[in-house]
């Protein structure tokens, strides 16, 4: 079985119906004031701390609300391909529904999270040197083992499951002007538009992505799925294409589109250490460093900056405490 055979929308109504899902193993992420980056920025500045999740990041919505509905199908066990939080995530929620898990990672993948995957005691398979090379073993291994794929984008149950978390941020902060997002694969972006425009339609929705793997933001700028270059270090970011779902839901609704640099995305890093004490992974700290990067643009608005999650490499943790900080 694979995904194209288990679909729903995704619409406002089905995050609405998710939520009663993901509270039952999750609770609401901190949003959270900070005052110097509010002074740093110029804007009125709150970060949604998706990075304390179990599991370290926001995925894990996702993962929840996809093998609730697997569970109830009568599934026995899934597969998917990951660079590592998407992974994290189905392994965990698979363990908390007694799921069997197969998670295939690029080889020389982040070995903090290619832990965590194993602690599940989920089976980790690396295969090829990038995401969507590991995506090719995927099938075989689908077919040989009769599992159901979860797509790391495709795949609506999982899109309303992260949806959840901008209902959240609309009940604790009415009126936001921005949010400032991380974009990789696309769920989180594409769950943002669902949820945000459907309860206020002037909000500005940015994304921020890794100029050395932007096919998000070719795609964003081209309006049709685009393919690019993917060799960044936050794995966070680094996917090779766009893809078709949860594009087809933001090409139209972003208010603008930040690329940083290797050097900003360790920067971003450093910054949320000083401003958040929170550890944050490259694609986790990126937006503080859009934000900088754009404040004129933000000046005097109210703005909320998605901290993604916390699972850094060690050696570029090491990297910037001793030359960013």
């Amino acid at each position: 079985m694979d995904g194209k055979s288990f679909k729903v929308p995704v619409s406002f109504q089905e995050v609405l119906k998710a939520e009663k899902v993901v509270y039952q193993y999750l609770k609401p992420t901190q949003l959270i004031y900070y005052g110097g980056l509010s002074d740093l920025i110029g804007a009125e500045i709150y970060i949604k701390h998706e990075n304390h999740h179990p599991g370290g990041s926001f995925k894990i919505r996702g993962g929840v609300n996809v093998m609730h509905h697997l569970n109830k199908a009568g599934i026995k066990g899934v597969i998917t391909f990951s660079t590592g939080n998407h992974g994290i995530s189905v392994a965990t929620a698979a363990k908390w529904f007694g799921l069997e898990a197969v998670v295939v990672v690029p080889k020389g993948n982040n070995q903090v999270k290619n832990q965590l995957i194993k602690n599940t005691g989920a089976e980790l398979i690396e295969a090829g040197e990038t995401f969507d090379e590991a995506a090719k073993k995927v099938e075989q291994l689908r077919q040989e083992k009769n599992l159901y794929y979860i797509h790391a984008a495709n795949e609506p149950h999982l899109i309303n499951g992260v949806g959840t978390e901008f209902l959240e941020i609309s009940k604790d902060l009415p009126n936001i002007n921005t949010i400032i997002l991380p974009i990789g694969a696309g769920s989180e972006v594409a769950a943002a538009v669902t949820v945000l425009k459907q309860l206020n339609p002037n909000i500005d929705i940015i994304a921020v992505q890794a100029e050395k793997s932007q096919a998000a933001y070719l795609s964003w700028k081209n309006k049709m799925v685009q393919t690019s270059k993917n060799k960044t270090f936050a794995g966070g970011f680094a996917t090779g294409t766009a893809y078709e779902l949860p594009f087809q839901i933001y090409k139209d609704s972003l208010a603008d589109f930040v690329l940083l640099t290797e050097v900003e995305i360790k920067e971003g890093i450093a910054l949320a250490l000083k401003y958040t004490n929170n550890l944050a992974e490259g694609a986790g700290a990126a937006t503080i460093t859009a934000a900088v990067k754009i404040r004129e643009k933000l000046k005097g608005k109210k703005v909320v900056l998605q901290m993604s999650g916390s699972n850094i490499d060690l050696n570029i943790l090491k990297e910037v405490t001793n030359n960013y900080l």
